[in-house]
């Protein structure tokens, strides 16, 4: 438990810190380039994530729960996969970049998608090491790494914009990142240098197991990126660019933990499961429950403090994020209470019950934010966001009572102080959330 909480607390710290330097860098980028600019690169990162997330293989979840985690050839050839995805990944993004440049009217991703294809080439060199790190809770060092490289990146960005005053530094900012961070892990963990290998058995457990993560990322790509795809063609640059904004300072609580909850719970679940011992079911409740209220009340603070926060923080250019934030907050909280239950599946080696959840979620919220666009304007689809999650709760029901993880107490707990909570901040912005709805809807 010690050590749980020890590496909890430095993917807070890393995450924390991380988003934080996002932020500054974000404040004065938004001084230094415009609106349109964070539209353009909201839709460069839909091509470069979807990419991404269509083709993951499930690689760092296969060595977190594998009992060949540690084993050299389980790692080397984990990682000729990872490489291999990366160059590939790398001339997809040339490939998508003239159909893209196309659908959403915007010629200059011709020019940026290839560039940042870059970084999806280069991360695809990263050692197997930080997942190592991961699956023994020992992240210390890995932290202190990501944070720099992120500097790096950020530092470039800024002296990019100062120079070029254009999206290019925003792409060849996260290109260096990237370097940056192979760089210092290669250089900065402890551990063997990977190198090419393919063993057969360790090939097919890594296919096996990842075939269910592969379609789960890629339904994924619906969840997290499928908003931003879908009012790309539906608003213009300069609006979209607003929203990312406000979706940027809305998702952090429940960015935060998700990046806590995939690093920590599947080696909690794996090493004790509850039906090991009957102290492991409460050991369980206490950690989800410490987990979910820490997020939560981040979630309700943005919820009330959101358009104070954006009018303190940008320009009257980006008045509108601050009720965004509000809605986005709330229709964020269910996705937040029941973080914690799919990782279950994945510590168990049943990645397709994860990927059923994962299919069900992104399939009900893509249907319900196109209707919500196309009916009622932005507003409409930042409620579709908490309608899907609420109407995909009985799958992950199923899913945590298949495993043995499911509290309905703490969900029930949760929702209701949400919804009181939750009401009190609409009331208290509904000014500001009703000049949006007329505005946008």
């Amino acid at each position: 438990m010690a050590r749980v909480l020890r590496s909890a607390s430095w993917l807070v710290i890393g995450y924390g810190g991380s988003q934080a330097l996002r932020l500054a860098a974000n404040l004065v980028l938004t001084r230094l380039l415009f609106p349109e600019a964070f539209g353009l690169m909201a839709l460069v990162s839909v091509v470069t994530v979807g990419l991404s997330l269509f083709s993951d293989v499930g690689v760092g979840p296969s060595i977190a729960q594998s009992k060949r985690g540690d084993d050299p050839d389980f790692l080397n050839t984990a990682w000729s996969i990872q490489v291999t995805r990366g160059g590939l990944l790398w001339a997809l993004t040339g490939l998508v970049a003239w159909p893209m440049a196309q659908f959403y009217m915007a010629p200059e991703l011709l020019v940026y998608l290839p560039i940042a294809g870059i970084t999806l080439f280069i991360s695809g060199f990263n050692p197997t090491r930080i997942e190592t790190a991961h699956r023994h809770l020992l992240v210390g060092r890995l932290t202190a790494l990501d944070l720099a490289s992120q500097v790096i990146g950020i530092g470039s960005m800024i002296l990019l914009a100062l120079a070029t005053q254009s999206v290019l530094a925003l792409v060849l900012g996260g290109v260096i990142q990237a370097a940056a961070k192979l760089a210092l892990t290669h250089f900065g963990l402890p551990g063997a240098t990977n190198r090419f290998r393919w063993e057969k058995a360790a090939a097919k457990e890594l296919i096996h197991f990842g075939k269910w993560i592969f379609l789960s990322t890629a339904f994924w790509f619906a969840t997290s990126q499928g908003d931003r795809a879908i009012l790309g063609k539906f608003v213009s640059l300069d609006v979209l660019g607003v929203y990312n904004i406000g979706y940027f300072l809305a998702s952090f609580p429940m960015l935060l933990g998700h990046a806590v909850n995939q690093r920590l719970m599947i080696p909690v679940y794996r090493d004790k499961p509850v039906q090991a011992a009957p102290e492991n079911r409460r050991k369980q409740r206490l950690l989800r429950s410490g987990l979910t209220a820490g997020i939560l009340s981040l979630v309700w603070l943005m919820a009330w403090a959101g358009p104070g926060l954006v009018e303190l923080l940008y320009d009257d250019r980006y008045v509108a994020a601050g009720p965004m934030v509000v809605l986005i907050s709330l229709s964020l909280a269910p996705a937040v209470i029941g973080m914690t239950y799919d990782q279950a599946a994945l510590a168990a080696g049943n990645s397709r019950a994860f990927f059923i959840f994962t299919a069900s979620r992104a399939i009900l919220q893509t249907v319900f934010f196109l209707i919500g666009v196309a009916l009622f304007g932005l507003p409409g689809g930042i409620a579709a966001l908490g309608l899907s999650m609420l109407t995909a709760y009985p799958v992950l029901i199923w899913l945590a009572r298949k495993h043995q993880v499911w509290d309905m107490a703490h969900d029930l707990g949760f929702a209701g102080l949400t919804c009181a909570i939750g009401t009190g901040a609409v009331w208290y912005h509904h000014q500001e959330i009703a000049l949006l709805i007329k505005t946008l809807g």
